[in-house]
């Protein structure tokens, strides 16, 4: 098998199962079940599990950040596109599948002793935030507002991961309309 197909394997493995049950909680031994890999290949993938980890988070990061912006893209006026994230989020929060943020969860476990998955949470955060300032600049509103909506986005995570419930999002809307109203 190509390394390249054998990869993906591993990490389509790797992301529903830590997405689903947290990375603590999965095993080498269950990628490998879930993915068809033999253990020796999934070590000559990846030697270590936090890089396995890291390469779930990198991968992950990557989807996520095109899901959104092919979502805010559809909509052509630049002060409408800040809202629409956050009917993304509200379109997230409510799949099936949802479980919070991969990289808030993979922090909480990890974070404290693994500087390969903080670094890959640091990036995701820091370029939604980015991203967040693009659109705040593109519509012509004050660049601090662009934190704001982070913390209100970054706020909804949370909540909704804890309470099962899309309703953080449109909550989280809210308040992003007022402040743009405001701003």
């Amino acid at each position: 098998m190509d390394s390249a197909v054998a990869r993906e394997q591993a990490l389509d493995a790797a992301e529903k199962l830590f997405y689903g049950r947290g990375v603590q909680a999965v095993g080498m031994d269950a990628v490998r079940g879930a993915s068809g890999l033999s253990l020796k290949r999934l070590y000559q993938l990846f030697p270590a599990k936090e890089e396995l980890v890291e390469a779930y988070l990198e991968r992950r990061d990557l989807r996520w950040r095109g899901r959104l912006a092919e979502h805010v893209e559809r909509h052509d006026d630049p002060r409408d596109r800040i809202p629409a994230v956050f009917d993304w989020l509200e379109e997230w929060f409510g799949e099936a599948d949802f479980r919070g943020c991969a990289w808030i969860n993979s922090y909480g476990e990890l974070g404290a002793t693994s500087e390969r998955v903080v670094a890959q949470v640091r990036a995701h955060k820091r370029a939604f935030r980015d991203y967040l300032t693009a659109l705040v600049t593109d519509a012509g509103m004050p660049t601090a507002l662009a934190g704001q909506l982070f913390l209100l986005a970054e706020g909804a995570m949370v909540t909704a991961g804890i309470t099962g419930s899309a309703e953080p999002a449109a909550e989280a809307r809210a308040a992003a309309l007022s402040l743009l109203r405001a701003g």
